[in-house]
């Protein structure tokens, strides 16, 4: 549990770590984490009152959410200055792993009526966040959220994970080769079930794999100069999944 509270501490939106808490704030942090794991694991309660307070699409409009971990959550917001005017709706949770989103599927994105859906997870599976995962774990978590937006009649955006050469808070894992087998697989999956894929990966990797460094400040998460290089990518894959078929 201790390892799973660090790793999910640790995988907060950069903008959550700007300050160091002191010891006693770290603590405080870590039991409210530990209770907060006992009671709501997938952190359901996190957007409750916000889809609460969500209105219906209006009649024509196409709402986009985006499903993810830290890297959606701290990309949300810059939505209105990179989307504006755009009916996009960022559900992202730092540290959250693809059995956890999986969970909060139905209600962080399919009562929310979008008409499309861009999922962006696995990194965290792949770091252990939650202990340890398989890629074919993930990719039967990732599947299952697509199956029940195609379900639901939600068009489904399936986002390459973002190149990692090494987790800050679990070294060691060499990440880079694992995140290109998942995407490969994720692009395969697309290709066969009439979703659209993002390659995020290509734009974004360096030589070794890893997230090129003026795109971010860890390493894992980019910073605005990579979310300006994600923006575009995301808007034309969006725009290809809302094409009338």
């Amino acid at each position: 549990m201790r390892a799973l509270l660090l790793a999910t501490l640790v995988a907060w939106p950069l903008a959550a770590q700007a300050t160091q808490p002191t010891p006693e704030q770290a603590a405080e942090r870590r039991r409210v984490e530990e209770e907060r794991l006992r009671n709501d694991w997938a952190n359901l309660a996190r957007y409750r009152n916000e889809n609460a307070a969500l209105p219906s699409p209006r009649p024509g409009e196409r709402r986009v959410v985006f499903m993810g971990n830290s890297i959606t959550e701290g990309w949300a917001r810059y939505f209105p200055a990179m989307f504006p005017g755009k009916p996009y709706v960022g559900r992202g949770i730092g540290g959250q792993t693809t059995p956890q989103l999986l969970v909060r599927f139905r209600q962080d994105v399919i009562a929310l009526r979008p008409a499309a859906v861009v999922i962006l997870a696995g990194t965290n599976d792949i770091a252990g966040n939650t202990g340890p995962s398989t890629l074919a774990m993930i990719e039967d978590n990732i599947a299952s959220m697509a199956e029940l937006a195609m379900a639901n009649g939600i068009r489904v955006v399936l986002a390459s994970v973002l190149p990692v050469y090494d987790y800050p808070w679990r070294p060691g894992l060499e990440p880079a080769p694992k995140i290109v087998a998942l995407n490969a697989w994720l692009k395969r999956y697309a290709a066969a079930h009439d979703a659209v894929y993002l390659d995020y990966h290509s734009a974004m990797a360096d030589e070794r794999q890893g997230l090129r460094r003026e795109l971010s400040g860890d390493g894992v998460h980019p910073n605005e100069a990579g979310y300006r290089v994600m923006a575009p990518l995301a808007e034309r894959a969006i725009g290809e999944a809302l094409r009338p078929r």
